[in-house]
């Protein structure tokens, strides 16, 4: 019985510690916080496989839990005035500093777009509000944070659109002066998914004829710009990287634009494309825009492209296929389209799969880039 126990208990841990222990690169700091985080986020990614196989609830549905687990109340505090409005239909979280008598000077503005791959994540959220209020107090600026619709409830354009209406809503020169924001100073921001929607937002804001308002700055936290190409060598690289492995990725991806299991499976095997797509392909060719120095083992190839019907790419046919449009992959764009846009700071990391996908140089770049500062954290 005594030999028993002790080989169920040896067994037990040496399973325990096989399912927690992941390679980590030396540089990250407190590596078995990421251990122990990245094992919670594995096991409720196998409980939400079973239950989507057995018909109980859909992938997103149990992934959603990590939302909810770190769910706060956004309240005042000394510093900070908070307030939960309704800006054309669309929920937003607003953050002011609390005025001072007598002070009547106009204040910049961030709006800010939470990540969680347009499936996950909201600005209540326990991380985001101490985001918010910490650029409230050390920028003295207003911030607004949306609570856009996610997928798969809502899938692409519904997430793009709810922030659009905010931005167009928040930036009447009423409405700014409501909340004494200065016009001339008014910035976007969000991260991963966030910073998609960031950048698509801008882009389509100044092609609007006759705006008032502009916006002053992007600031775009590892974004990711596009869907095209789903092997570039950091999805490769960090195919099995812990939080956020190219699986889950590609599966952010297809969930934003639609249930269909087929776009998902012709996602990870990058068969995705047809031939409208493939003509936006020269725009994610990493080989001609990366510096020699970084494409390293890799060797590019174009994704394969599906042709005619019964391919893997069919499940959408022709211009309605939202992964070439602009609005979900803002990188799809001719360098004119660039030269407008307000000023970028892009931060990216070398451990994400999207690296690639914030760096786009150019036969343009010395008329694209004077706008842009690139932060990139390479391994």
């Amino acid at each position: 019985m005594r030999l028993g126990s002790i080989v169920l208990i040896v067994a037990l841990c040496s399973f325990t510690a096989y399912y927690i222990y992941e390679p980590v690169p030396e540089e990250i700091e407190e590596r078995w916080k990421l251990m122990l985080t990245n094992s919670f986020f594995r096991s409720l990614s196998h409980l939400a496989d079973l239950c989507e196989l057995l018909g109980l609830k859909d992938y997103m549905g149990i992934m959603y839990f990590i939302t909810l687990a770190e769910r706060v109340v956004p309240v005042s505090d000394e510093h900070v005035e908070v307030t939960e409005e309704t800006f054309d239909g669309v929920e937003v979280v607003l953050y002011q500093p609390k005025q001072k008598d007598g002070d009547a000077e106009l204040m910049r503005a961030v709006i800010y777009l939470h990540g969680g791959g347009w499936c996950l994540g909201s600005s209540r959220m326990s991380p985001y509000d101490l985001l918010a209020r910490k650029i409230v107090t050390e920028l003295d600026a207003v911030v607004l944070s949306v609570e856009y619709r996610l997928a798969p409830a809502h899938h692409f354009p519904v997430p793009y659109e709810d922030v659009y209406r905010v931005v167009k809503h928040f930036l009447q020169k009423g409405v700014l002066a409501k909340y004494s924001v200065d016009p001339g100073r008014v910035a976007v921001s969000g991260d991963s998914a966030g910073g998609n929607l960031a950048a698509a937002v801008s882009q389509q804001l100044q092609k609007e004829p006759g705006e008032e308002v502009r916006l002053k700055a992007q600031a775009l936290i590892y974004p990711v710009l596009q869907a095209l190409d789903l092997n570039t060598p950091s999805y490769q690289q960090n195919q099995d990287m812990p939080i956020l492995p190219r699986t889950l990725m590609v599966r952010f991806w297809s969930e934003y634009f639609t249930s269909d299991k087929a776009l998902f499976r012709a996602m990870m095997a990058n068969t995705h494309n047809n031939p409208e797509s493939s003509s936006l392909l020269k725009f994610v060719n990493w080989s001609a825009f990366l510096p020699e120095t970084y494409h390293k083992k890799y060797n590019y190839t174009a994704p394969a492209v599906a042709e005619g019907a019964g391919g893997a790419g069919v499940w959408m046919d022709g211009p309605s296929r939202p992964f070439a449009d602009p609005r979900a992959s803002p990188l799809l764009v001719p360098d004119s389209a660039l030269r407008s846009l307000p000023k970028a700071y892009v931060l990216t990391y070398g451990k994400l799969g999207m690296k690639e996908s914030t760096y786009k140089p150019s036969p343009g770049m010395t008329a694209v880039c004077w706008s842009v500062v690139l932060c990139w954290d390479q391994e």
